[in-house]
């Protein structure tokens, strides 16, 4: 039981709240640099069917409370607000004869809108579920 106690516990490894696939990074180093940016700012705001879209807005400097990410390169302020709805979220940019735009794929994702412009997670629907009672 001695050696037990003595143990040492790590620290808790912390998932990355958002990772890019090497399309994403290439494409957001480029707009950066065409920018002269350091960050981009990841959000969400309530609109579309859903509830839910994404935000990226180009930013100068970290807010208070942002959540930085660095991945291949590329510097990431997420909202806090935001946070809690992407945690997890993979982003990738698609470019091909029909479109030309980021994809998330979110875990945390509970449905979309035909189009994909919005999405839901349990914490919007849980939310949305309060406003109409």
């Amino acid at each position: 039981m001695a050696a037990a106690s003595g143990s040492k516990v790590g620290p808790a490894i912390r998932r990355q709240a958002i990772t890019l696939t090497e399309s994403a990074a290439e494409r957001l180093r480029q707009l950066l640099e065409q920018r002269q940016r350091p960050f981009l700012r990841l959000g969400v705001k309530a609109r579309g069917c859903n509830g839910l879209s994404y935000t990226l807005n180009y930013a100068d400097e970290k807010s208070k409370f942002d959540e930085v990410v660095e991945d291949k390169g590329v510097k990431i302020l997420i909202d806090p607000k935001a946070l809690m709805h992407v945690i997890g979220t993979k982003m990738d940019f698609v470019d091909d004869k029909l479109r030309s735009e980021f994809v998330f794929i979110n875990p945390n994702s509970k449905g979309q809108c035909g189009c994909g412009e919005s999405f839901m997670t349990t914490s919007s629907a849980e939310a949305a579920k309060r406003g109409r009672s």
